[in-house]
């Protein structure tokens, strides 16, 4: 399994399935699985019992995994959906970049 496309704290957007055109930040990748939680996508009930974080108890709602596939990342000029290429940098540091504007990604 190599590298994947996208990274903890990227914004991306959702590209097929239930919540295509969302997008949000990446709060975790888990890579073993292929999968990311994204921020405000994808959001479950979870029902818990009363606990130390959650007194309460009750039905919790949460962001459930999506599948790296249906991930793309945001294009920092345009906006839109971009694919993501790997190349060496003036200081021969491998990076992202935009597939799209050509730019490269922090």
């Amino acid at each position: 399994m190599g590298k994947l496309h996208i990274k903890k704290g990227d914004i991306v957007i959702v590209n097929a399935g239930e919540f295509k055109g969302q997008s949000g930040k990446v709060l975790e990748v888990i890579p073993d699985k292929m999968r990311a939680i994204v921020e405000g996508v994808n959001m479950i009930s979870k029902h818990t019992k009363p606990n130390a974080e959650h007194p309460q108890g009750g039905i919790i709602k949460k962001e459930a995994p999506v599948h790296i596939s249906n991930l793309n990342l945001k294009d920092p000029s345009s906006g839109k959906a971009t694919r993501i290429g790997r190349r060496m940098n003036d200081k021969n540091k491998l990076v992202r970049y935009s597939k799209k504007s050509g730019e490269e990604i922090k």
